[in-house]
């Protein structure tokens, strides 16, 4: 249904009054001066503009951010400076020529889920090449499940960027987006696809404030005081490429913060978009990497049910980031799209992607991971936080705003943006852009009366395949706007006495260790090399592998080893010993998936009398906690095993836990443990076939990890929880 059209009067006129949006204490930090402010539009803006203001620091350096790798280029054509090109080398380079500088870098404690888009031992790399006045940290201080994911730079409390930008790879790129950009390389050489983000530099008082901002969460990741800016550093040290969109101006900065240890979260984020939706009149413009959190679709269901509400346009990735993402998010951004599309029934409603096509065969849609909302334009947000229940509530985020208040000049600078935003998307100038939106009467009439073949923006679909949909839990286990507490569930899932003592379990470890280190010496240096030697077994697995019913065989004999009880570790080892560390852990996470989809159909079909017969009798505790807490039980049964591969299936089976969460949750929570698994058995025919310092000093590693691992996962999910002093009667007696 077409909207009717309108006089489309969004800007602030002399004489109108609106209340003021910005409000310290409920929907922002503080409200501070800047003397300039400026946006910078995709990669090439932003690094080049922050590679000139770090050149410039006398002081301090802070840079805070989700993902840092030392190894890009700030600009990748070469800055000229006289300055190392790598991030790494820069940075070392410019704190050996400057003796009162100090850097501190605080980037997220990643998930392994991450590892491999991430670069590894950064912390390394750098010390190796700086000072001590670098200092480098992982900030791991926040709930399980939570991220650091705030994004900005300070440079010496007088300048500071705030953005969607981590200084990492797969992040330079030209507001063109020509998807054959040669200079558009990652840290390996290799190209990526193009790649849209914002970001804005502002100096004055606001930035003296983000640099309080910085130290506080520098202190509360690290337990260290960082050093204050020394007296006559705060100069100017605006970028000399960057010119001013607005100067004089008040801005707010808006903050999330997750609820940890005592404290009070911190949710000025989620309040001040709730803000900005309901007082919208005319159109609400949003890019956004995610677009999935519930609090913001039922607010904006509610305006699109309003006969007066605005228009409302976001853009947005046709995918996310990889299959993970796409599989999760992606599907959680359909479920709200549709919601959203059913209850537009006034035609004000629509998310588009920016498709760029070259005209000779080559498009994709340009992967956009800007985080921007426009409203009326009379204010606009931008910074770190998502459109997603994490930004809302769980992860740590950082936002500035703007609001006209009248203003005519900031009115003017706000729709400018978002008409050069919509330009750089349809390919076209802003003030083509601003002319549609005016002469079609509002936001979306005007995109659609520009919208091209080409290089253009294409409407978005609520489309997503039903098998996979129907097995991705809800928002609240994959986009949880509240942390989950991992000790609290650990106790609901698995009850005390049914948990082996961690003494029992590390020295059980060590011994499978200690044996399958020995086995690999016994091959190599007894008479047992010539019977069982690593040619022989090289030749009889290689002729296996080769073999095109192999992964059938795999599969095969994982499942009947499901349900004789063959212990799925050695199920595990052989398939590693086979294939390889890639196939085999391939094959094993699929084969052992299969196992314990067919037994936990068994379980459902027997019932939970005949499991219990079977399991015995405390089935029915662990039952009624994992068919309490679906996904995330089955994860930590699956992370911690309490009970054999087998038995655990037949419980989840027993206990009718949906089967979409049951599948997820065995497949996330076995992936970690089956790859170091398959890493360290491969270690160990690496030692037989060719014994030395690197082969043995690689597998003490992995089995290092895998303790490790093991050890930190059982302490954090199963000490025991602190006992509460009370001062109730009742709690002072004895059972």
């Amino acid at each position: 249904m077409n909207a009717p059209l309108r006089v489309y009067e969004p800007r602030s006129r002399p004489g109108e009054q609106r209340a003021n949006l910005l409000v310290p204490g409920r929907n922002c930090w503080r409200i501070e001066r800047a003397h300039r402010a400026s946006w910078l539009v995709d990669g090439a803006e932003y690094f080049s503009a922050v590679r000139s203001a770090l050149t410039q620091a006398q002081s301090t350096i802070f840079i805070l951010g989700w993902d840092i790798d030392s190894r890009m280029r700030l600009v990748p054509t070469g800055a000229n400076d006289g300055l190392p090109e790598r991030l790494g080398d820069f940075l070392a380079a410019l704190l050996a020529s400057r003796p009162k500088l100090n850097a501190y870098i605080l980037s997220w404690d990643f998930a392994l889920l991450f590892a491999l888009e991430r670069e590894w031992l950064t912390e390394l790399r750098l010390a190796s090449r700086t000072q001590r006045r670098l200092d480098f940290q992982l900030d791991d201080r926040h709930p399980a499940g939570a991220s650091h994911h705030q994004k900005f730079i300070v440079v010496d409390d007088a300048l500071a960027f705030v953005s969607g930008f981590d200084l990492t790879s797969n992040r330079w790129d030209t507001s063109e987006h020509r998807l054959d950009d040669p200079r558009r390389r990652n840290s390996d050489g290799k190209l990526y696809a193009p790649f849209h983000d914002i970001g804005m530099v502002v100096d004055g008082d606001v930035a003296s404030a983000l640099g309080e901002l910085a130290r506080e969460r520098w202190y509360a990741a690290t337990g260290r005081r960082a050093r204050h800016h020394e007296p006559g550093a705060r100069e100017k040290r605006w970028p000399a490429q960057v010119d001013a969109n607005l100067v004089d101006i008040d801005i707010a900065i808006s903050r999330t913060e997750p609820r940890f240890e005592g404290r009070s979260g911190i949710f000025e984020v989620r309040d001040l978009h709730l803000d900005a939706i309901a007082a919208a009149k005319f159109s609400l413009f949003a890019e956004n990497q995610y677009f999935t959190s519930r609090t913001i679709a039922a607010a904006l269901e509610a305006r699109l049910r309003d006969p007066e509400g605005p228009d409302i346009v976001v853009v947005s990735p046709s995918t996310q980031s990889g299959w993970l993402e796409t599989s999760t998010m992606g599907v959680l951004r359909s479920r709200i799209h549709g919601d959203l599309v059913r209850a537009d029934s006034h035609g004000r409603y629509r998310v588009y992607c920016p498709w760029l096509d070259d005209g000779g065969g080559g498009h994709t849609c340009l992967n956009v991971h800007s985080k921007i909302l426009i409203v009326d334009d009379e204010l606009l947000i931008t910074g770190s936080a998502n459109l997603s229940g994490r930004s809302m509530g769980l992860d740590t985020e950082c936002n500035l705003a703007i609001e006209a208040k009248n203003d005519e000049q900031i009115s003017l600078a706000i729709a400018t943006l978002r008409n050069r935003l919509l330009g750089e998307h349809l390919d076209r100038d802003a003030a083509s852009v601003d002319e549609a939106i005016r002469k079609r009467g509002g936001l979306i009439a005007g995109i659609e009366a520009l919208r091209g073949r080409r290089r253009s923006m294409r409407p978005l679909t609520a489309e997503t395949t039903e098998d996979w949909s129907a097995l991705v839990p809800d928002h609240s286990v994959l986009d949880p706007e509240e942390s989950i507490d991992a000790e609290q569930l650990m106790e609901e899932v698995v009850s005390r006495g049914e948990k082996r003592p961690l003494a029992t379990r590390t020295l059980a470890i060590i011994l499978v260790i200690g044996v399958l280190s020995a086995l690999a010496l016994a091959w190599r240096y007894t008479p047992l090399r010539d019977y069982v030697n690593a040619e022989s077994l090289a030749q009889a697995s290689e002729g296996f592998a080769q073999s095109p019913f192999a992964p059938l065989i795999v599969f095969v004999a994982f499942f009947g080893g499901g349900l004789i009880m063959v212990p799925v570790t050695v199920m595990i080892a052989a398939t590693g010993i086979v294939f390889g560390p890639l196939l085999g852990f391939f094959y094993a996470l699929v084969g052992e998936t299969l196992a314990a989809v067919g037994v936990y159909f068994l379980g459902r079909k027997l019932g939970r009398a005949t499991v219990r017969r079977i399991a015995g009798k405390r089935i029915n505790e662990l039952s009624r906690r994992i068919a309490k807490r679906g996904l995330i039980a089955v994860v930590v049964v699956r992370a911690l095993p309490v009970a054999p591969f087998t038995i655990i299936n037949l419980i989840a089976g027993a206990s009718h836990i949906s089967f979409r969460d049951f599948l997820l949750g065995t497949i996330i929570g076995m992936a970690p443990g089956t790859l170091v698994l398959v890493l360290f058995v491969d270690r160990i025919v690496a030692a037989v076939r060719a014994p030395g310092p690197l082969t043995f000093t690689l597998l003490a590693i992995i089995a290092g990890i895998a303790l490790g691992g093991a050890l930190a996962l059982r302490a954090r999910l199963g000490a025991p929880p602190p006992k509460q002093r009370t001062n109730h009667p009742a709690a002072a007696k004895g059972d």
